[in-house]
């Protein structure tokens, strides 16, 4: 029998699962899938490391309104069905806020989940579907080892002034910071870095992850020194559905001028509003990349327009930049967004190779270019395995 590991990455509607050996996650995944269109009409898909599909719309007779809780006790259920001589042993969960206590992975008991509850107010669109499978899996396995891993870790190295608001004191005393999320991606590039930028690594380096969620990291030494997010996943580049960086009397407007409620606003800012509410059609981008509409031509040049000024914000912080690596959906994969990202920032010296770029090489820099362009695939659940594994009884630390 070989012991597993079970990886959780729970989204606002889909839970992405990886199942690593206990002994040695960075071997790689034993396999993998998701489970996607929660709430709506759920779809599952298994795949073996090579991608073949082991299995598809395996959860059988499934109400279309089942929410993360109940699927992921029917994971744990088609997992035991098919275990294939494995043990399950322990269970990884991205939890995305940890506010200021936690500052990396933390085994899970009920003071734990007391104190990640309180941040629900915070992450709305993710915590609580995070929050959900930890809840299932301790129903179906009691007493299972669990460990919370954590989006906002990774920026705790960042300096003061990089996570202070210009509010009162009393506020940033009571935690009114800049958090900064998607610290999982982060940190798994950061381990990347020196297989393909050698010295050049430890140097003046920004990520951009480009997903539904997006958001950018400037490191020194690989560790996260500015981010574009802040207190919440709200803040920073225009995203799927989501605004980014908006001005607070925007809010106030909606609020006195509109008179919008807490609910309404909320579902203005996180669930209709970024590429979908730009377009009107879709926070799709190759859906929007293959329209005619110019509303969605333009949703992708606003896209593409925020994150080259972001960026530039970001250089500021280094002081400089000597590489830019793009991950995720949109940016492991849209030659368009990063072309046009990139075009904008000819001022620091950035020169794409445009066959390189369109063929989504690892370098799409051009040997002229002073900074290195790299594409590198993200990783977060290999990272929450090899956390999870670390914290498991009898580990050293």
């Amino acid at each position: 029998m070989t012991d597993t590991i079970l990886v959780f990455n729970a989204g606002s509607s889909s839970i992405k699962f990886a199942l690593f050996p206990a002994s040695d996650p960075g071997a790689g995944a034993l396999l993998g899938g998701k489970i996607s269109g929660i709430g709506r009409a759920p779809d599952f898909i298994v795949r073996d490391p090579t991608g073949r599909v082991l299995e598809e719309d395996g959860l059988e007779a499934i109400d279309p309104g089942a929410g993360h809780g109940e699927l992921t006790i029917r994971l744990l259920e088609w997992l035991r069905d098919n275990d294939g001589g494995t043990t399950l042993v322990a269970a990884g969960h991205r939890v995305v806020h940890g506010g200021r206590r936690f500052s990396g992975p933390v085994v899970i008991d009920p003071d734990v989940m007391d104190q990640l509850e309180e941040l629900t107010s915070l992450a709305p669109l993710h915590q609580p579907h995070n929050l959900a499978a930890v809840k299932a899996v301790s129903q179906w396995a009691p007493g299972l080892h669990q460990v919370a891993c954590f989006d906002t870790g990774f920026h705790r190295t960042q300096p003061r002034l990089a996570q202070l608001f210009a509010l009162p004191r009393k506020l940033s005393d009571e935690g009114i910071l800049r958090y900064g999320f998607h610290g999982l991606s982060y940190e798994y590039i950061a381990g990347q870095l020196p297989d393909h930028l050698g010295p050049r690594a430890d140097g003046r380096v920004v990520i951009a992850h480009l997903g539904n969620g997006a958001s950018m990291c400037a490191m020194k030494e690989r560790h996260s020194v500015a981010t574009t997010m802040g207190f919440t996943a709200l803040d920073g580049l225009v995203m799927g559905r989501r605004c980014g960086a908006l001005d607070p009397g925007v809010v106030l407007h909606l609020q006195q001028s509109l008179d919008m409620s807490h609910d309404e606003i909320q579902q203005l800012l996180y669930r209709e509003s970024g590429l979908l509410g730009v377009s009107g059609i879709s926070n799709n981008m190759q859906v929007l990349q293959e329209s005619s509409e110019p509303h969605a031509g333009e949703a992708i040049d606003l896209f593409c327009y925020r994150a080259a000024c972001e960026l530039g914000a970001l250089v500021a912080a280094l002081e400089g930049l000597d590489a830019l690596v793009f991950t995720a959906g949109i940016g492991e994969n849209s030659a368009k967004v990063r072309r046009q990202i990139c075009k904008r920032l000819g001022w620091l010296g950035v020169v794409l190779d445009d066959t390189a770029n369109n063929e989504n090489r690892t370098t799409i820099s051009g040997p002229h270019s002073k900074v290195q362009v790299l594409v590198i695939p993200t990783n977060e659940e290999l990272v929450i395995g090899q956390s999870t594994r670390a914290l498991m009884p009898g580990q050293p630390g």
